[in-house]
């Protein structure tokens, strides 16, 4: 083989490497879902997210908002927390919100109080035995709230 025919092969396997290498590659969408396993409990996420949530309206009855949340809500706060393998609240923070100090400070209160949370499913769980979960408490002007997710439909028109 000539040497202008090899430089022209390891030229084009170089190029070859680079261009996989600066591919990103997406596994298909049913590979990033989490794989049903064999666990005690067979609870999904959203459904031990609604159980989280009924056991903060257990403990915080008077701040929970019944029936229709109104169409312009006083506040969103978003949670980030972390429960570990007995329900305990390891971690809370405010992710995301409007500024309404009052409503931070009654999200991340109400969460506080209802801790320990159901226990999580151990599939949920990672390897250090936590479970990193977001929630929404949705305030009207009252300062009473719901949670995504188990909230009413909100109101559609400003009364």
């Amino acid at each position: 083989m000539t040497s202008c025919l090899k430089i022209a092969r390891i030229a084009l396997t170089l190029s070859i490497a680079a261009a996989i290498a600066a591919c990103t590659i997406t596994p298909p969408p049913s590979a990033l879902e989490p794989k049903p396993a064999a666990a005690v409990s067979g609870a999904t996420l959203d459904q031990y997210k609604v159980r989280v949530a009924q056991h903060i309206f257990d403990h915080n009855p008077s701040l929970i908002l019944k029936g229709t949340p109104q169409a312009m809500l006083r506040s969103l706060v978003v949670v980030a927390f972390t429960v570990d393998r007995n329900g305990r609240v390891i971690r809370s923070s405010v992710y995301r919100t409007n500024g309404d100090d009052e409503a931070e400070a009654t999200a991340l209160a109400s969460l506080r109080r209802s801790s320990p949370l159901p226990t999580p499913p151990t599939r949920l769980l990672d390897g250090n035995g936590h479970l990193d979960l977001f929630e929404d408490w949705l305030f009207n002007d009252n300062g009473q709230f719901q949670l995504r997710s188990v909230h009413s439909p909100q109101a559609t028109t400003i009364d």
